[in-house]
């Protein structure tokens, strides 16, 4: 099934992805707090680097000296988003400077409607078929990074929402020699699992919103059929190898429009080449739910506590 035949599944989908966008701008404060960021200008963003045919901006740590590794934390933005508002929602760059990581936010490719997307797997999101090779690219940006930068070869990670989650699971699953860890937000795997073939393990941060009106909890289909979110954690779990039932752990409040500790944590610890596998469950949650300012730091520290061997 094409985008251009028509479906309806696909045409809410994008409704609620850019309803999501616009009422994130219309409340005035940015998703994790603090006032709206100008988007249209990345005011984090010290540089940018140009990888093919497109620019990606960076923010380099106020505390580089430039003579120490650094570890590289890549955001991929969500269907019709940007990396600048990508970055409004999560508000990584302050954590950059406080941690002291290398910070890139790529664009996506524009599609026939202008909306930016990954192309990461068969159900999300080249909808028109274009036919780009986004899982090359960012590799290219990765690359391009390491040759800029003294990037830590052992310390890189991926983190994306939506589409962008889709599109760090695809990286996960091309480039296990080169990504350590990713954490993936209201996305999901492969349909088809045997199209994911990680040369090593990779760790893997699992969130998913128990509510979400656009990539459905229990699974569905957009341009072809997507897992669960249980399935999308239990491939990850057979991927890396783990072993047991895993752990339940202490509920986080990392969530602002929830009431309480709305997320639960599960951990699967026990995995080849010490790799982890966790899920963060956020009950009632929707698909771009208003984050917390604990969201971001629990987030990282769950990364950047992976190394690669």
């Amino acid at each position: 099934m094409t985008a251009r035949k028509g479906s309806t599944t696909m045409a809410r989908w994008v409704t609620a992805i850019a309803t999501g966008i616009l009422l994130l701008a219309a409340c005035g404060t940015a998703p994790g707090g603090g006032d709206a960021a100008d988007t249209s200008a990345p005011p984090t963003a010290t540089t940018t680097l140009r990888v093919g045919d497109r620019s990606v901006a960076i923010h380099v740590p106020d505390t580089s000296t430039g003579a120490s590794a650094l570890p590289l934390v890549i955001a991929l933005h969500g269907y019709t988003a940007s990396g600048a508002e990508m970055e409004s929602y999560m508000n990584i760059a302050a954590e950059a400077d406080r941690r002291g990581f290398l910070y890139a936010y790529p664009d996506g490719s524009r599609d026939v409607r202008g909306d930016r997307f990954w192309n990461a797997t068969d159900a999300c999101c080249d909808l028109y078929g274009s036919g780009v090779d986004d899982s090359r690219y960012l590799s290219d940006v990765i690359d391009a990074l390491r040759g800029a930068y003294p990037v830590d070869p052992r310390r890189v990670y991926l983190v994306g929402h939506s589409n962008g989650a889709f599109m760090a699971f695809r990286m996960a699953c091309d480039h296990a020699d080169r990504v350590t860890a990713v954490a993936a937000f209201n996305g999901a795997m492969w349909q088809d699992t045997a199209r994911c073939r990680p040369s090593a393990p990779v760790s893997v941060l699992a969130i998913h919103s128990t509510h979400d009106e656009s990539i459905a909890f229990g699974g569905g289909s957009l341009s072809r059929a997507y897992p669960s979110a249980d399935r999308t954690a239990a491939d990850w779990v057979t991927l890396n190898r783990c072993t047991g039932s895993g752990t339940d752990t202490a509920a986080l409040d990392v969530v602002a429009d929830l009431p309480g500790a709305e997320t639960a944590v599960r951990e699967f610890a026990d995995c080849a080449g010490g790799s982890t596998v966790r899920t963060w469950t956020i009950d009632g949650g929707a698909h771009v739910p208003r984050l917390a300012p604990a969201f971001t730091p629990a987030m990282l520290d769950f990364l950047l506590a992976r190394a690669r061997p």
